[in-house]
């Protein structure tokens, strides 16, 4: 079965060229104009991914991304939108998007990007091969990124779950920032940089109920995880 994608874009060129070129690439696409209707469609269809402009008429897309993590924490969110400020970009990152690309866009790195977050969350959360990793008082399920502490889970954003999988497989160990931006993001510029302070502080809040568990900040170099 194809994966079932939400696009959410008032632009109507845009949206045209963008939707033919995902049902070329074997996806499903239903394409929403406003953040309201895109609503009602997210609330009846099992989407496997949704892409979401900013700008959008009745219900801005910012809006619309923390109405879907309310609901679901698990399923990737893309932003694709004009707004290029670093502001917008990070706001959209802690709203819980798994990524942000600015137009003008490449459609290759949309679907690259798309397979790559596909690839990640197709894991079943009751599958036996996933194996689970402790951190302090913690259990880290990472295919299923998910924390387990207590009975008690928390899910994760891909990205999430991709940078506390890089910290913990390194302990106690000065991480470069530049080394984890080329692992994860495949670049090292300003924003990903930026981007990345983001989902650290997003992994301190997660695991912030087990005071042994610290991810040190050693300004203008890298990351310790200390566990």
């Amino acid at each position: 079965m194809k994966p079932l994608l939400l696009y959410v874009e008032d632009d109507v060129n845009l949206s045209f060229v963008t939707k033919d070129n995902l049902e070329l690439a074997h996806f499903q696409v239903i394409h929403c104009t406003t953040g309201t209707e895109a609503w009602r469609c997210f609330e009846q269809h099992p989407f496997d991914l949704c892409i979401l402009d900013v700008m959008l008429p009745q219900c801005d897309g910012f809006t619309l991304a923390r109405q879907i993590r309310q609901v679901d924490t698990h399923i990737p969110l893309l932003f694709l939108s004009a707004l290029a400020d670093k502001d917008d970009r990070l706001q959209g990152l802690r709203l819980g998007a798994d990524d942000y690309l600015t137009k003008p866009f490449s459609i290759e790195e949309l679907i690259l990007k798309i397979n790559v977050f596909l690839r990640r969350s197709r894991k079943s959360p009751a599958s036996p091969t996933d194996s689970s990793q402790p951190i302090g008082s913690y259990q880290f399920h990472f295919q299923n990124l998910t924390l387990e502490k207590d009975g008690h889970f928390q899910t994760l954003t891909h990205r999430e779950a991709e940078v506390l999988h890089y910290l913990i497989t390194r302990p106690n160990t000065l991480i470069r920032r530049d080394e984890i931006l080329k692992a994860i993001w495949g670049d090292d510029d300003y924003f990903m940089g930026r981007s990345l302070d983001v989902f650290i502080s997003r992994l301190r809040k997660r695991l912030s109920q087990d005071t042994t568990i610290r991810i040190e900040n050693l300004h203008g170099i890298g990351f310790r995880f200390l566990a």
